[in-house]
């Protein structure tokens, strides 16, 4: 079997090389790759890349991230999350590929307490979010046989992330201000990367399970009570903390000025995908505080 992987380099591309690679011969490209194109952007470019490595499986692990910036980069946002995803759809379709993608919980607008089901209305806020959410469509609309696993707060030891920004800071202020009415689940990216292996073996002996997918870690919190675990965590591992955990101080959302609106609510309903897949979704501790024993370590 043979596996393209686009966005290697990602938090998510870079666990998925892992993961994937005992499945079978393993293409990963990313936007700088010179031997076929990995950029996004490059819709003709993407489109031959899977018609000369003619994959069994593509696992789209690149995207448009930057949720701000894309408010002024509606195009570029629109072609690598929208347009993108399309064209491998199409040819995925072509070849007779499965394909892998992952979207976000920035295509809900945020309100209520609920989990969110595959089912409920999306509506998204952002650029990012209706740009994301595009993808999903296009790659159901191409009738191709696909696996979209939408997740929230992905983070990894790879990388900058939130846990790595809050510890940063940790060490050198006296007092922080961290959001409290966001809620979700932080999700590690060896998290998304196993599972997505595990899935993709089902999917190729039971073809009747593709579709949309929720893929988060179990549990809720907000990013304040994940700054507090984070900061304490390492605070007990040694490290120099600066702030005393009565100065990190728990604001809401409208004390942070952003360009983009973000969603209150990111909490997913993930019974589908485990009953699905019969899978256990670990609680968000864990997967951070491993991370944190790893990053901690270096």
């Amino acid at each position: 079997m043979k596996i393209l992987l686009l966005g290697k380099n990602g938090q998510v591309g870079w666990a998925l090389q892992r993961s994937l690679a005992p499945l079978g011969e393993l293409v990963a490209l990313d936007a700088q790759s010179q031997t076929h194109c990995g950029d996004l952007s490059n819709l003709a470019g993407l489109a031959q890349t899977v018609r000369d490595v003619a994959p069994d499986v593509i696992v789209n692990a690149a995207a448009y991230t930057a949720v701000d910036k894309a408010e002024g980069e509606s195009v570029l946002a629109h072609a690598i999350n929208a347009l993108a995803p399309g064209v491998l759809a199409q040819e995925a379709k072509r070849c007779g590929a499965w394909l892998v993608h992952f979207s976000t919980d920035y295509v809900f607008d945020g309100s209520g307490k609920q989990a969110w089901l595959e089912t409920d209305t999306a509506a998204p806020l952002s650029v990012y979010g209706a740009s994301k959410l595009a993808g999903e469509q296009a790659i159901m609309a191409a009738a191709c046989r696909h696996l979209i696993f939408r997740t929230s707060w992905v983070y990894g030891a790879r990388g900058n992330n939130f846990a790595k920004t809050m510890l940063k800071l940790a060490q050198e202020r006296d007092s922080l201000n961290v959001v409290n009415d966001q809620m979700g689940a932080p999700t590690g990216a060896d998290l998304l990367a196993d599972v997505t292996a595990h899935a993709i073996s089902i999917a190729l002996k039971q073809p009747n399970v593709y579709g949309l997918y929720h893929l988060a870690a179990s549990g809720v919190t907000s990013w304040h009570e994940y700054a507090m675990l984070v900061i304490e965590y390492a605070r007990q591992a040694g490290v120099p903390i600066k702030v005393a955990q009565t100065a990190i101080h728990a604001v809401p959302s409208s004390e942070f000025s952003t360009v983009a609106k973000r969603p209150l609510n990111s909490r997913l309903n993930t019974n589908k995908l485990q009953q699905t897949f019969n899978l256990h979704l670990p609680d968000w501790q864990s997967g951070v505080t491993r991370m944190l024993d790893e990053y901690l370590q270096k």
